[in-house]
């Protein structure tokens, strides 16, 4: 699908205080952009920002960062989070940017991050663009580099061949093992326990369509 460009899209992101601009500047310093110093943890292509926004106002305790490649769709973020700043209930510990993914290791320092979410990634159907997938053994490399001791990683998709090619991606990593792993979110009491959903996730399960979920944690053997 042809992603629609915004016009006024790069303006609203440029000028946004929400938006980091200069990230790698922040390298090992990232508390300091946030009231309260504590644990931060990301999503990695968040679309509109419906998941990471319901975390941030959910968990007051936790400092998240929300990186969606196009501002276009980041736009569409910038605007939730102002319609709910004239509500008087815009979440403060929130920042976005507006980076490639694989850019991760020259701005968060090795340990800054304390979890990593994934939700309803490209799959990048075609075997040549394999490594551009966020569950490819290169992406896992690179969340190994700023990931914390007991960091963790979640992956959602509805995309079953993608969650395969990510169960075996993730079993042949040296840093990461699978804890968990379901192919009906939904249908699992254990693990659809607190699940907070995308707006896709939202549309896509209403029809009765499968979510697959796994939890990776770093290898402890």
């Amino acid at each position: 699908m042809r992603l629609r460009r915004i016009a006024a899209a790069d303006e609203a992101v440029a000028h946004s205080q929400l938006v980091v601009h200069e990230p790698e500047k922040q390298k090992g310093n990232w508390q300091e952009l946030f009231e309260r110093g504590q644990a931060i943890e990301l999503e990695i292509g968040m679309g509109k920002g419906r998941f990471i926004i319901d975390m941030a106002r959910l968990h007051p305790e936790i400092n998240y960062v929300g990186i969606e490649r196009y501002p276009s769709v980041l736009y569409r973020a910038l605007q939730k989070m102002e319609a709910l700043e004239r509500e008087g209930q815009m979440p403060l510990n929130l920042r976005f940017l507006c980076i490639d993914a694989r850019e991760l290791p020259d701005i968060f320092a090795p340990g800054e991050v304390e979890c990593i979410y994934l939700n309803f990634s490209d799959p990048w159907p075609k075997a040549r663009h394999a490594n551009r997938r966020l569950t490819s053994e290169g992406f896992f490399a690179r969340y190994d580099q700023i990931l914390a001791e007991e960091g963790r990683i979640e992956f959602k998709t509805d995309n079953r061949e993608l969650f395969n090619y990510s169960l075996e991606t993730a079993a042949a990593s040296p840093a990461f093992q699978i804890e968990e792993k379901t192919y009906d979110l939904h249908r699992d009491e254990k693990m659809s326990a607190g699940n907070v959903m995308t707006e896709y996730e939202e549309k896509f399960s209403s029809k009765g369509n499968p979510i697959c979920k796994m939890l990776l944690r770093r290898r402890r053997d």
